[in-house]
């Protein structure tokens, strides 16, 4: 449907769709950008406050994992509100133009562009807290066992980093195929 040409109540229907999907990508992203600094917080209260134990390694780990997943569901979430935009609504020769457009501009930054789940950030911060919360440990089954679950984030971190670099082409096409299905049986 086009959001600026419908007609009637359908036509205000689309409306308010378009306008609400855009701002719950204007939360969403605005949720991830406050989420990190939050977490890494809390990491660093927990990092610095409870003993260097493996334990605490693990607890403050936890809320890298949990923070991680966190902004991973909001990205995901805001991309594919975003294809939907793009096949849903932007699809007829007049209307907005605004996913489409970004997503021919974004190629166009070749290592210049945004990690949008902070992948840097999560990896900085587990390897960090993996060094400065084993120092005192001996090399013992215990920190062997801490040390592959850091490395388990880690590779969590790097898989969700590769899926999020093909989610749009993907999702995109997805969305075509399901609009297209639903014209041909509607």
């Amino acid at each position: 449907m086009d959001v600026a040409h419908g007609t009637g109540d359908t036509g205000h229907l689309c409306a308010r769709e378009y306008a609400a999907l855009r701002q719950t990508i204007a939360i969403r992203g605005t949720a991830r950008m406050l989420t990190v600094p939050v977490i890494c917080l809390g990491w660093a209260a927990l990092a610095l406050l409870a003993p260097r134990t493996p334990s605490a390694a693990l607890v403050s780990l936890t809320v890298l994992v949990a923070g991680f997943e966190a902004v991973h569901a909001l990205h995901v979430g805001t991309e594919r509100i975003g294809r939907y935009i793009q096949v849903y609504y932007e699809s007829r020769p007049v209307g907005p133009r605004w996913e489409s457009t970004a997503m021919l501009v974004g190629p166009a930054l070749p290592g210049g562009g945004i990690d949008p789940l902070f992948s840097g950030v999560f990896l900085g911060t587990s390897l960090l807290n993996l060094v400065t919360t084993s120092m005192p440990w001996s090399v013992s089954a215990t920190v062997t066992s801490v040390t592959v679950v850091h490395a388990a984030f880690a590779g969590r971190i790097v898989r969700a980093r590769l899926a999020a670099s093909r989610q749009r082409a993907v999702e995109l096409e997805s969305f075509k195929a399901v609009q297209s299905q639903q014209r041909s049986t509607g």
